[in-house]
């Protein structure tokens, strides 16, 4: 884990995060913590990993989702040698769905 981002600040903002109830929650919340674009960022690289993980090809991702090759690239790189956050969450996800 990257120990640069191991603040206090970052730390009171995870606790934040994880105080939130639910989606319309997570709306509130994000809206105010974040710019419009900051938000849709975010929720692209999720999307694109999301593509990935589904064997979809940069082309695919980028005409969907309207990414940058740069930004696959990198979201690839997360997936590949990250930290597995992505794969966590995606586990996590199914299981709900289940």
């Amino acid at each position: 884990m990257n120990k640069k981002i191991r603040t206090e600040a970052v730390d009171h903002l995870f606790e934040a995060v994880l105080s939130l109830k639910d989606k319309e929650e997570c709306y509130i919340f994000f809206e105010d913590i974040c710019t419009v674009n900051e938000l849709l960022s975010l929720s692209q690289r999720f999307e694109v990993a999301k593509m990935l993980r589904d064997h979809k090809t940069y082309l695919e991702i980028a005409e969907k989702t309207g990414a940058s090759t740069a930004t696959i690239s990198r979201v690839n790189r997360s997936l590949n040698y990250g930290n597995d956050g992505y794969d966590m969450v995606f586990a996590r996800m199914n299981q709900e769905n289940e």
